[in-house]
């Protein structure tokens, strides 16, 4: 492999390219950065440098750990979400774009409510809750996972943030471990809605790298969603709201499994490629 940052570049992108990598240059580029330690823009700016053979030996196992399909983000640790960069490892799902959605829409709810109280099921890396804490300054908020790893990093993105003194972290599945007095503002939760055989049918960096435990749920995808809608608004203040994502093709389903005692259908919120993604209920008036 050359030892020029650009030349290495280059290279690293050729051999991305015969994978079947999407964005061979962006990947290569990245790993690049990532091996020497400088931003993107120094691997511009800084082309005709040479590596050094650790740098260089560094990049070439990136390269080919990629090469194996293995997400960029668990290879950097590190991925964006909602402005702030968040450690990512194999125990979490790696934060995405559209869960953005999620803490958009709760923003909206929560502009008018002075200290809200806010609930994470399933936090993975505490990407949604961290973002709210920042987001909102007098709020605090309960952050679940059955995953100690999964808490352990969400506690480590939590006081990189500077929000961990506003936020709890439960081991819990679902609510089994929040004391059931609490009555949040609002609940949020991106739950895994993969159905059991659907999974050999995704891409091989989410099939073969992301916890399963975290993506598959059931024949149809929606076990854990079911379980939410019976519980939550047994969670809520009076008029609270509960946010989650869904999968494409769930919306109908969704739908029917909404209890019109219990929840207001608001909204179903539509991703940046106009499919159904984030459902957005407020508790109904007459849910116990």
């Amino acid at each position: 492999m050359s030892n020029s940052i650009a030349g290495a570049v280059l290279e690293g992108a050729a051999i991305l390219r015969r994978a079947g990598i999407a964005e061979p240059q962006r990947d290569a580029r990245t790993l690049l950065s990532h091996a020497i330690g400088r931003d993107q823009s120094y691997t511009i700016t800084h082309r005709d440098d040479l590596l050094t053979k650790d740098e260089a030996d560094s990049f070439r196992a990136f390269i080919a750990r990629r090469a194996a399909r293995e997400p960029l983000q668990y290879i950097t640790g590190h991925q964006e979400f909602f402005k702030l960069d968040f450690e990512v490892t194999p125990d979490v799902l790696i934060p995405r774009p559209e869960t953005e959605l999620i803490v958009e829409a709760a923003l909206e709810l929560l502009k008018d409510v002075s200290a809200p109280s806010i609930a994470d099921i399933g936090t993975g890396s505490g990407c949604i809750a961290i973002s709210l804490l920042r987001e909102l300054p007098r709020a605090h908020a309960i952050a679940t996972d059955v995953s100690p790893a999964a808490l352990r990093l969400a506690q480590k993105n939590a006081q990189r943030h500077g929000v961990s003194d506003r936020l709890s972290l439960v081991q819990s599945d679902c609510f089994s471990r929040v004391d059931p007095s609490e009555a949040f503002s609002l609940i949020a939760s991106n739950p895994p809605y993969v159905a059991d055989n659907e999974l050999e049918s995704l891409p091989p960096e989410v099939r073969d790298y992301e916890p399963h435990s975290a993506l598959v749920c059931g024949p149809d995808g929606l076990a854990i969603i079911r379980r939410l809608l019976m519980d939550a608004a047994g969670f809520l203040c009076a008029n609270g709201h509960f946010l989650f994502e869904i999968g494409f093709g769930q919306s109908e389903n969704i739908r029917q499994l909404i209890d019109p005692e219990t929840w207001d259908l608001l909204e179903i919120r539509h991703d940046l490629q106009d499919l159904p993604r984030t459902v957005v209920l407020k508790r109904s008036g007459f849910a116990g």
